[in-house]
């Protein structure tokens, strides 16, 4: 076997074991609870032994947030995906907002998640969505369909910080509300 493609079955394993493990983390937690959460529990779970999983995190929270920051990059992506579509930026932005909210609707708020999201990678995903919708109310506002009077960072930290409700919401139909009156604030007032 040549080096290349040994090290690309190195990699790929890894790559496997890792993925294992978040999935049977995160199927753990929702069985047992946090609480209940060890690193031979992981790794029996997964099927792996526990010095493998050490090799590749030291501890339960490093398991937690890798988990944590995998989902975020999904959710991202999903978002992305739903503002790459054809059409006007504001109705862009409205599919990305009202993937944003179904997001948070869909993860209600739990100790777990205030937990995760003080990490740096929570950190850096809030700014990409936020600058993701700058942009996007941006390009609404040069086409004079959103609002140009407030600049569109403040804008788009609007939309987070109301849209971010919708993780304690009851129903599906709050949450279109909410993103309704949130799509209205950003409505060019002319």
């Amino acid at each position: 076997m040549g080096s290349k493609l040994w090290d690309q079955s190195v990699s790929d394993h890894r790559k496997a074991v890792v993925e294992a493990t978040l999935d049977s983390t995160a199927a753990l937690v929702a069985q047992h609870g946090l609480s209940a959460i060890t690193m031979s529990l992981i790794a029996k779970e997964t099927g792996i032994g526990r010095a493998t999983l050490y090799r590749h995190f030291p501890d339960v929270n490093a398991i937690l947030t890798a988990w944590h920051a995998r989902e975020m990059a999904r959710n991202l992506e999903q978002m992305a995906a739903a503002g790459r579509g054809a059409g006007a930026a504001d109705k862009r932005l409205a599919a990305v907002l009202e993937k944003y909210a179904t997001i948070s609707f869909e993860h209600h708020r739990t100790e777990l998640a205030a937990l995760l999201h003080q990490g740096e990678h929570a950190v850096r995903a809030s700014k990409e969505l936020t600058d993701f919708l700058s942009d996007l109310i941006a390009e609404g506002a040069g086409s004079g369909s959103l609002r140009d009077d407030v600049p569109s960072g403040e804008l788009a930290l609007f939309c987070v910080h109301s849209l971010a409700a919708a993780g304690v919401l009851k129903s599906a139909a709050a949450v279109r509300r909410l993103v309704r009156v949130t799509l209205a604030g950003l409505r060019s007032p002319c």
